[in-house]
């Protein structure tokens, strides 16, 4: 049963009423004993069950069934599979890689001694060796050529040099030349013509100039003011009031 708490001490309360403490035992009593009673006869039911059913079948298959049973298994199946794996590689290493390993033994041997050496042989006696044969030969000759090449050069370059001097000096007399003729001949002309502009041609042009201004100017401007613009202005006059005249 279960008893109402009793109030902490130094504490004072009222106690529960009666009403509560008999519907908390009554609770108590309706649930949680026939819970506690169910759960106590299955634990019980499990572990009899457990210790006199489950327990010596789970004894009984495993020495019994799993334990043959996984030795039949590893006898008839397991162990003849690993010894067929070993007699499969014996014969693929006995009968298959180590024949292609001597078969590609044998051809690299054939391929050095058959191809290789006799085709090295042949291209050093017959390109390499004659090669240097004719390099030797014609190293003189090139030596020689090089040098002519370079006589050459230094011919050709001093004929050059002396071929600008002759044309530069032939450009210095052809000028000097041209200047003496001009200095001989046009200069002289020249000059004259200039100092008689100077001294004759300009000062005609200038009195000429002043005399025109002097006498021609001034009888223009006269004529013009006292027969041209009469005249204009008659004319005007006469075709305006002919109606001729916009």
């Amino acid at each position: 049963m279960i008893d109402s708490p009793s109030p902490e001490p130094g504490h004072t309360g009222s106690p529960p009423a009666p009403l509560l403490v008999a519907v908390a035992r009554g609770i108590a009593l309706v649930v949680v004993v026939p819970l506690r009673l169910i759960w106590e006869l299955v634990a019980a039911v499990g572990g009899w069950l457990h210790r006199w059913l489950l327990a010596p079948v789970g004894r009984f298959l495993d020495r019994w069934l799993l334990r043959p049973l996984g030795w039949l298994l590893r006898m008839l199946l397991w162990v003849p599979l690993v010894w067929l794996g070993r007699g499969l590689g014996w014969l693929f290493r006995t009968l298959v890689w180590v024949p292609l390993v001597w078969l590609g033994r044998g051809l690299a041997w054939l391929a050095r001694t058959v191809v290789w050496v006799p085709l090295a042989w042949l291209a050093y006696h017959l390109i390499w060796a004659p090669l240097r044969w004719l390099g030797r030969v014609l190293a003189p000759l090139g030596r020689l050529l090089l040098a002519g090449l370079a006589a050459v050069r230094r011919w050709l370059a001093a004929a050059g040099r002396v071929l600008l001097h002759a044309l530069a000096w032939a450009w210095w007399a052809a000028g000097r030349l041209l200047w003496w003729c001009y200095a001989l001949t046009l200069r002289p002309f020249v000059l004259a013509a200039g100092w008689l502009w100077r001294n004759a041609v300009r000062p005609v042009g200038r009195a000429v100039a002043a005399a025109w201004r002097a006498t021609v100017s001034p009888a223009v401007r006269r004529v013009r003011r006292a027969v041209v613009d009469p005249v204009r202005q008659a004319t005007r006059e006469v075709l305006a009031a002919l109606g001729l005249r916009g």
